[in-house]
């Protein structure tokens, strides 16, 4: 059996109008900062943080971020942090935004690494990892890091304030975390920290889940009202610090592989974002698991009621053939990917059939409940 490895970033600060105080915490880490957000997340976010280091006597570089976590894209910011001596990157903005500031951080040795969420969207935050894609939003890889990031700060009032599709994206990428974790601790399989799961792991990545059928719905609602409720603290923390921690150091499997195979697709699907294709992956990998109608319904619900994809139809890939359905399980089950983590990795068929399944079983679901 390899060695059991738990990863974390060092720190972790969240509560409301925290974004003012990201200087007193970023001054810790260095002198020279760069600031990547992309040009909404400037008006949301980056000019308060910009604000809050210059306070601090930060010298400060702005990079605009062009959209998409790709090498090239890393490439680019890196050669500039390089020219101006950098020994901070901080990243403002949503996932690909950080998992680039997590890219250059790792070229300029010695630098220090902040990053700044948004929005509650994803679990990319505290990762020592990020997913590269091609220029045209292709999945590529997974890149690794010896070190998660320095400092995780989210301020739960610009949360609040953005739309709450960002939160239940959230949602639905946290709820992937214990489904994936439980059957990589089956299998014994091997976690994004290059080790065994840790017993730290797999509570958190229960408690993960816990938390979110308790309050998923309550800080989906409190976010349409852009209010910072007990709920949406809840929520956030789940979204981002124990899903984060979860499946980095207790596994991921079918679900995220899955999305992984959208990505070869064409058309309206690109429109979905990471949670919400992910959302169609558990329920595939509960459908490939043989999951009781119980199981699969708990799960059916909730992400019905966030208004998150559980049909071909939602996904607005209504019309896919079995053929097309083939490529995305190729991919999903290619070399390196995260479904060979399953207790019995499935075949070609075997995911393609569990699509269909899953596809089916929310019709169903849906059509009862109406």
């Amino acid at each position: 059996m390899s060695e059991k490895i738990f990863i974390s970033p060092s720190k972790y600060v969240q509560g409301r109008h925290t974004l003012d105080k990201a200087g007193e915490y970023i001054s810790q880490l260095g002198k020279k900062a760069m600031i990547i957000a992309d040009k909404n997340v400037w008006e949301i976010a980056g000019n308060r943080v910009l604000g809050s280091l210059k306070e601090h006597d930060l010298a400060v570089t702005e990079v605009t971020f062009e959209g998409e976590a790709s090498a090239k894209e890393i490439e680019r910011i890196s050669k500039e942090a390089s020219r101006n001596h950098i020994d901070i990157i901080v990243g403002v903005g949503g996932g690909k935004t950080l998992d680039t500031a997590k890219g250059v951080r790792d070229s300029l040795e010695g630098a220090a690494c902040a990053v700044i969420p948004t929005t509650a969207s994803t679990d990319a935050p505290t990762s020592a990892l990020s997913v590269i894609y091609s220029d045209e939003g292709v999945f590529e890889r997974y890149r690794f890091y010896n070190k998660n990031p320095d400092l995780v700060l989210l301020d739960t009032a610009i949360i609040a304030a953005a739309p709450p599709h960002f939160l239940a994206a959230g949602i639905a990428d946290a709820l992937a975390t214990w489904v994936e974790a439980r059957a990589s601790l089956e299998a014994r399989g091997t976690t994004m920290a290059g080790g065994q799961a840790t017993i730290a792991g797999k509570a958190i990545a229960e408690k993960c889940e816990q938390t979110l059928f308790e309050y998923g719905l309550l800080a989906y609602e409190s976010n349409k009202r852009q209010v910072v409720s007990y709920a949406l603290e809840q929520i956030v923390e789940a979204n981002t610090l124990l899903s984060g921690l979860g499946f980095e150091s207790a596994g991921l499997a079918l679900a995220h592989a899955v999305h992984n195979g959208f990505t070869v697709l064409d058309g309206d699907i690109h429109k979905k974002s990471h949670g919400e294709k992910v959302a169609f992956g558990i329920l595939t990998q509960l459908a490939y698991e043989a999951r009781d109608k119980e199981e699969v319904n708990r799960y059916i619900s909730l992400l019905q009621q966030l208004e998150l994809p559980t049909t071909f139809k939602d996904l607005h890939i209504e019309d896919i053939d079995r053929e097309q359905l083939k490529k995305v399980a190729e991919t999903a089950l290619q070399e390196g990917e995260s479904s060979h983590n399953m207790p019995s990795v499935p075949s070609v068929d075997d995911v393609v059939d569990a699509m269909i399944a899953a596809d089916q079983y929310s019709i169903a679901y849906r059509k009862h409940r109406s």
